[in-house]
């Protein structure tokens, strides 16, 4: 029997947090044996998320740039293909320090200012290629984090902050995003998920299939889900990424 060949022009690419793993958790085996052991041996196979590379790694482990073919941390800001770095783009030079301080010091007396039942430490995260926001503080436990997810939902903090942000920097070209259940992001408008297709040349692949759970506007997995290059598929929690690519490739 002839041993099956991969399909080299099919490209799969994955969020992390609520598509791969559980918010801010780290992959199960299960998932690791499906996307490495199974899913990679039919088509080409990539994440890409919104953190840095190190949250990328203590989630998804430690040698994931070399497992997968293509690892896009911070939305394809830190780009990997094969296991080699391949691109690294930053924030700090694109805006200049003057606007960077202007946004943290802004960032630092809205929270500040702002009345929710708890407050913990890290507000502000300085990524390469973004800011990521939290009112609660990104050293939050899992059952703050669970209970601000909710109360960030009814009372929209961060919808709020945003629109705020919106109004004051206007003048920057800033997308804000969010994504997660504690946080957003603040990133150059273009800077989003679609910015790793920058890594991928067109017509190297024929389909680009792109799997995400915050698909809706103003979602962090949005604007690589409509883009025009990509078949989005919307999911719910990892067990329906793993139902979806099984019916969808057979495995």
């Amino acid at each position: 029997m002839a041993e099956f060949k991969r399909n080299d022009k099919i490209l799969c690419l994955f969020d992390v947090d609520g598509t791969l793993t559980a918010p801010r958790e780290e992959s199960t085996p299960e998932m690791r044996d499906f996307l490495l052991e199974k899913l990679k041996k039919k088509v080409v196979v990539g994440i890409v998320g919104g953190s840095d590379l190190v949250k990328q790694q203590e989630q998804m482990g430690s040698n994931i740039t070399s497992e997968v073919d293509y690892s896009f941390s911070e939305n394809g800001l830190v780009a990997f293909k094969a296991g080699s770095l391949i691109g690294k783009t930053a924030i700090k030079t694109h805006l200049g320090e003057e606007n960077i301080k202007n946004i943290v010091n802004f960032v630092l007396r809205y929270i500040a200012d702002l009345d929710i039942p708890v407050k913990r430490g890290t507000f502000l995260e300085f990524r390469s290629g973004m800011i990521n926001v939290s009112p609660i503080g990104r050293n939050c436990d899992k059952d703050e984090r669970n209970d601000y997810e909710k109360f960030d939902l009814k009372h929209e903090i961060r919808k709020k902050m945003i629109d705020a942000m919106k109004e004051k920097f206007a003048s920057l070209g800033l997308t804000y995003s969010i994504g997660g259940q504690i946080s957003f992001d603040v990133f150059p408008t273009g800077w989003d998920k679609t910015y790793c297709l920058n890594h991928i040349k067109e017509g190297e692949y024929d389909e680009i299939h792109f799997f995400g759970d915050k698909t809706f506007p103003g979602g962090n997995d949005f604007e690589l889900f409509v883009h025009p290059r990509v078949k989005g598929h919307t999911v719910t929690s990892p067990e329906d990424t793993l139902a979806q690519c099984e019916k969808l490739f057979g495995v």
